[in-house]
C-alpha cells in the first residue's frame, strides 16, 4: 500500500502520532510518503520505505500571509500522482483535511481516486471549532472525509457537540512505542538537576496558558513545603516569563529548572519522578501517557481526555481543573514514601501498556484496508 502522510512536523502530539504512525506502516512494508513543510522531528534518519516531500512556501507580493493550503494541495497532487498513492491520511482539520479534499477532487479528475482519512487531535475541534469562521469548513471536511477518525471519546463528543457532523467517527487513541523508553537514565544529568538525590517533578508542554503552567509551579511550591523536592519544566512557549516571575515572587527559582525545548523529551522523563499536567483541556494527553510509559506517575486535571488515560489511585490522581491544593495533596500522597513512589511508578508503566503501539496502531492499518474496500 502506498500512504500519504500530512502532518504538522513539530514535536507537538498530532505530529508524534502521525510520524510514529508512518515509520510502523514503512516497517510493515508499505511505502509512506510525508508531505509536509520540514522533515517530521521524530522521523530520524534515513529508513526503507520512507519518503519525505516537502512543501516550499513562497512569498507572493500579491498576498498578505504565503497561501500554504493552496502549495500543500499541489503537493498533495504531485505526489499522488508521481507515486500512485493508494490512500491520503491527514492530520488535523484545518487545513489538511480541507487541502486533503481539494487534491481528492482534482485526482478526481484524472479518473482515479485518492481516499481520504481525517484524523482529529484537538485543537482543531477545541479551539477552532469555537471561532464560527471555521465551522463550515470543519464541517465539510469531517462530513466529506471517507474515515474521521478521533484521539478520544472525549473529542469524538466534542465533535459531534461544536459542528454539524453527520457521519459515524472512530476512535483510536494516542499511542506509545515500547522501544522507545528502553533506554537508561541519564545519571549525570539528574545530579545536575537533584544534587542530593531529591525527587524530580517535571512538566513538558508548548506552554500555552491552556497547560496552566502557573498552576504546576504553584503545586511545586506547595509540595515544597513538605518534601524537599525539585522542578524541571521542559519546552517553551507564551506563558514561560510569566511562570519565571512567579518562581521568582515565590522564591523558589533555585529549585526549578527551566529547560527549554528539547528534542526527545523521554530522556527528562526518565529522570523523573512524578508528571504534572493541570491542563484546561486536554483531548488525550501525549505528554501524560509518555511520562506513563516512562514509569512516571502523573497528577492532572480530570479535563478532556485525560480519565480515559490516568487511572486514579493506580497511575497518580486526577483533580477538578484549578485545585491547586489538591493536586499537591496527591503529589504528596506519592512521593511521601519509597514504597509509595514505586508503587505508583509500576502502577503507572503497566497501565501504560493499554496504549501500546502494537496494539493501537493495526486499527489504523485495518480502516485502511476497510476505506480501499468500499466502506463510506
Amino acid at each position: 500500500m502506498k500512504i500519504g502522510m500530512v502532518c504538522y512536523p513539530t514535536l507537538g502530539g498530532s505530529g508524534v502520532v502521525a510520524t510514529e504512525l508512518g515509520k510502523w506502516l514503512a516497517e510493515m512494508g508499505h511505502e509512506v510518503h510525508f508531505i509536509t513543510y520540514n522533515t517530521p522531528v521524530r522521523l530520524g534518519g534515513v529508513r526503507p520505505n520512507v519518503f519525505y516531500h516537502e512543501v516550499i512556501i513562497s512569498d507572493y507580493p500579491l498576498f498578505d500571509y504565503p497561501p500554504y493550503e493552496l502549495v500543500l494541495t499541489s503537493k498533495i497532487v504531485e505526489v499522488a500522482r508521481d507515486h500512485k498513492l493508494d490512500i491520503l491520511h491527514v492530520h488535523y482539520a484545518i487545513p489538511h483535511a480541507s487541502a486533503g479534499l481539494m487534491a481528492k477532487k482534482i485526482i478526481a479528475e484524472d479518473g482515479a481516486e485518492l481516499p481520504l482519512i481525517t484524523t482529529l487531535h484537538g485543537t482543531d475541534i477545541t479551539l477552532l471549532g469555537k471561532s464560527p469562521a471555521f465551522e463550515p469548513v470543519i464541517s465539510f471536511c469531517i462530513n466529506k472525509s471517507d474515515a474521521v477518525t478521533a484521539v478520544s471519546e472525549d473529542l469524538k463528543k466534542d465533535t459531534y457537540k461544536l459542528f454539524g457532523v453527520n457521519r459515524e467517527m472512530d476512535v483510536i487513541p494516542n499511542f506509545i512505542c515500547p522501544s522507545n523508553y528502553d533506554v537508561s537514565p541519564n545519571e549525570e544529568f539528574r545530579k545536575q538537576i537533584a544534587p542530593k538525590g531529591q525527587p524530580i517533578i517535571t512538566h513538558v508542554s508548548n506552554f500555552r496558558p491552556v497547560k496552566r503552567i502557573i498552576d504546576v509551579v504553584e503545586i511545586y511550591a506547595l509540595v515544597l513545603e513538605e518534601i524537599d523536592a525539585r522542578l524541571l519544566l521542559v519546552g517553551d512557549g507564551p506563558e514561560r516569563c510569566a511562570a519565571e516571575l512567579r518562581c521568582r515572587e515565590l522564591g523558589i527559582e533555585s529549585k526549578v529548572t527551566f529547560l527549554g525545548k528539547v528534542t526527545n523529551p523521554i530522556e527528562t522523563l526518565k529522570v523523573s519522578d512524578l508528571f504534572l499536567l493541570p491542563s484546561n483541556a486536554e483531548s488525550f494527553g501525549l505528554a501524560a501517557l509518555e511520562a506513563m510509559a516512562s514509569g512516571v506517575p502523573v497528577i492532572s486535571s480530570n479535563a478532556g481526555g485525560i480519565p480515559e488515560l490516568n487511572k486514579k489511585g493506580v497511575s497518580g490522581f486526577l483533580r477538578n481543573v484549578g485545585d491547586v491544593q489538591g493536586m499537591a495533596e496527591d503529589a504528596i500522597q506519592i512521593l511521601e514514601s519509597p514504597e509509595s513512589l514505586n508503587r505508583f511508578k509500576m502502577g503507572a508503566k503497566k497501565h501504560s501498556d493499554t496504549f501500546r503501539s502494537e496494539l493501537v496502531l493495526p486499527k489504523y492499518l485495518a480502516l485502511y484496508i476497510q476505506v480501499l474496500n468500499g466502506r463510506n
